[in-house]
């Protein structure tokens, strides 16, 4: 009896990390926070909208973290310890209404990344959800 299942299938080889590739997840940082600078609910608790220098050090933070995070290096690790990514948004009102801005930046910026090939985009924008609603530290209508 065959199965459709097949491990062996291009898709399916590598961590999400290489499927996707370094440049192609740069690519897709860049368009992503593009679109959170333009974002009316997001662009005031991100640094760099503050001061578009910062812009640069949020996404070699972001692209450090998402290396591991998909199976790559472990670049978040080595240059800042642990993520600890829900004590790191402490700070920030992370609302249910900002978790869905920020997927929609991911998901829009994903869209925009040809680079990255259909089911690993999807594969990506279902992990970030569950990342993005673990964030959620605030009820929606407090520092929004």
């Amino acid at each position: 009896m065959t199965s459709a299942f097949n491990p062996l299938s291009p898709e399916l080889r590598g961590t999400l990390y290489e499927r996707i590739g370094p440049d192609a997840l740069r690519a897709l940082l860049e368009r992503f926070y593009t679109r959170v600078a333009a974002d009316p609910l997001l662009a005031p608790v991100f640094p760099g909208s503050r001061d578009p220098a910062l812009w640069a050090v949020t996404l070699d933070k972001q692209f450090a973290f998402l290396a591991g995070f998909l199976g790559g290096p472990p670049l978040y690790h080595q240059r800042y310890g642990n993520p600890m990514l829900r004590a790191r948004h402490l700070p920030f009102a992370v609302t249910s209404a900002r978790a869905r801005a920020w997927l929609a930046c991911m998901q829009g910026a994903l869209k925009d990344t040809p680079e990255i090939e259909h089911s690993a985009a999807a594969e990506l924008f279902m992990a970030l959800s569950r990342v993005a609603q673990h964030m959620v530290n605030s009820e929606d209508g407090n520092g929004e």
